[in-house]
């Protein structure tokens, strides 16, 4: 895997509007630029954020997801910033929709989140904060694949994901992790047992009862956002 991806970027300006009002202070629109890929996110930082979450979204999902986006708020109310992007440029989505490969590229999608954390790293705004990585089902994959390779990585969550696609590197991972899946979510129960027993880091695991794959059923999202926005300020704030 290549880590010496050519970086740059700029901010596109402009406010984003969540919900169909006015745009919301300290967010934003940007432009990623890795190599001849953009990808496009949205950065949103509180006055005095003591942190920086990076949500990687799972498979045909986007910047856009609303589960992700109710969990930045949380994240958010905490004190902490978010970025929520898109791990694939418009070209290669078009191409992706087609053939559906792209999504469940784990090394592909780990130099992506590996790029998207250099490039915090040189931005004036965000340098400073201790970043931390929230995965959902694939994007979990690579977020953790990524913490693995990138020692500074200060905590990671992962929302009914796939780290078991990561196995070999999880012992590499020094990140305080935290593992959600829904008591209703069987097969994905048992992977993440087994990618848990490779973690050599702080960790922990919690099993919301009644929830399935997405969390649709009523207070499970909640309790996803609680979970890790009390991880986050744990393991995140100041590291």
């Amino acid at each position: 895997m290549d880590r010496r991806l050519p970086l740059g970027g700029h901010d596109v300006g402009g406010g984003y509007d969540v919900g169909g009002g006015s745009s919301v202070a300290g967010q934003r629109e940007i432009e990623i630029v890795l190599g001849s890929v953009t990808l496009r996110g949205i950065l949103n930082s509180p006055d005095g954020a003591t942190g920086l979450v990076m949500f990687v979204h799972g498979s045909g999902s986007s910047r856009f997801s609303s589960r992700n986006r109710y969990v930045a708020e949380t994240i958010r109310s905490a004190g902490l910033s978010t970025l929520l992007f898109d791990l694939l440029s418009p070209q290669e989505e078009r191409i992706d929709q087609f053939t559906g490969e792209l999504r469940f590229d784990i090394e592909l999608l780990t130099e992506r989140v590996m790029g998207v954390s250099t490039w915090l790293r040189l931005q004036p705004d965000t340098k400073a904060l201790p970043l931390g990585y929230f995965g959902a089902s694939t994007g979990a994959a690579a977020a953790l694949a990524a913490a693995a390779a990138l020692p500074d990585i200060g905590a990671a969550v992962s929302r009914g994901g796939r780290p078991d696609l990561v196995e070999d590197v999880l012992p590499q991972v020094t990140a305080p992790t935290l593992l959600i899946v829904g008591g209703n979510d069987g097969p994905v129960i048992e992977m993440n047992r087994r990618a848990f027993r490779r973690l050599e880091s702080v960790k922990e695991m919690r099993i919301i009862p009644g929830a399935s794959h997405l969390f649709e059923e009523p207070g499970t999202l909640e309790e996803v956002a609680r979970l890790a926005t009390e991880w986050f300020k744990r393991y995140l704030s100041m590291a």
